[in-house]
């Protein structure tokens, strides 16, 4: 696999993350999840860059494989609700986009084990950049 892109989260997002991982049962999820925790670097939310992906915000990106263009809104799993326009965290794609910026493309291994290539293209709506830190 490819070398892993740098990633930023916030300070506010790592704190409701690890939260959430101490409540989950051990899975390749979860480790996927805490190793991109472990390697992300880490903001305040006033100093987060309005081009990353943080948790709830809507985001463009694209996947190599087929050209398509995807507008999906990442999310913790507790916000779930069967909308096709929501991603969890815990979902491969989900931890892989997490903390990446505008422009910048992941390999992550997809559900089926053959890699994914995710590129982002657009951060529609940050809830830093929107002054939102209660989502």
């Amino acid at each position: 696999m490819a070398q892993l892109p740098p990633i930023t989260i916030s300070t506010l997002d790592l704190a409701r993350l690890e939260a959430l991982l101490d409540k989950q049962p051990d899975s390749e999820a979860v480790r996927r999840l805490e190793d991109e925790l472990e390697r992300a670097n880490v903001v305040a939310p006033e100093a987060m860059p309005g081009d990353i992906v943080t948790m709830n915000s809507v985001i463009r990106f694209s996947m190599a494989k087929d050209d398509e263009t995807f507008t999906k809104t990442l999310c913790f799993p507790r916000d779930m609700d069967g909308s096709k326009n929501k991603i969890s965290v815990l979902a491969p794609i989900g931890s892989a986009l997490l903390g990446l910026a505008v422009g910048q493309t992941i390999e992550w291994p997809g559900p089926n084990g053959k890699p994914l290539t995710v590129t982002i293209t657009e951060v529609e709506y940050q809830p830093e950049r929107a002054g939102d830190y209660q989502s």
